[in-house]
């Protein structure tokens, strides 16, 4: 059973700065990448970073330059470092991981940014 725990999320003015982590655990058989997806209030949820290797990453549009995601192979862990947060960055953010076998999602962890 592979279970993903996230943890960081919380409130924070605009401008401000969160990190996310996802950890995985369980028997994993070939990953792929992990990424981070959130659903933003009223909206479908969406890619928000992606990593496969150190240097395969994507990002969506509106947190480039912002966020930077990262993973800890040996620790089955990807992080989301989130600088320069906007209040359109509020959402649930889900960690996500692409196995050969089949996808995991986690929970979700809340990010609120006031104005």
């Amino acid at each position: 059973q592979v279970q993903l725990l996230e943890s960081g999320g919380g409130l924070v003015q605009a401008g401000g700065s969160l990190r996310l982590s996802c950890s995985a655990s369980g028997s994993i058989f070939g990953i792929n990448a992990m990424g981070w997806y959130r659903q933003c209030p009223g909206k479908q949820r969406e890619l928000v970073a992606r990593i496969a290797s150190i240097t395969r990453t994507n990002y969506a549009d509106s947190v480039k330059g912002r966020f930077t995601i990262s993973r800890d192979n040996a620790k089955n862990t990807v992080y989301l470092q989130m600088n320069s947060l906007k209040p359109e960055d509020t959402g649930v953010y889900y960690c996500k991981l692409d196995a050969s076998r089949r996808d995991y999602w986690g929970q979700g962890t809340q990010v609120t940014v006031s104005s």
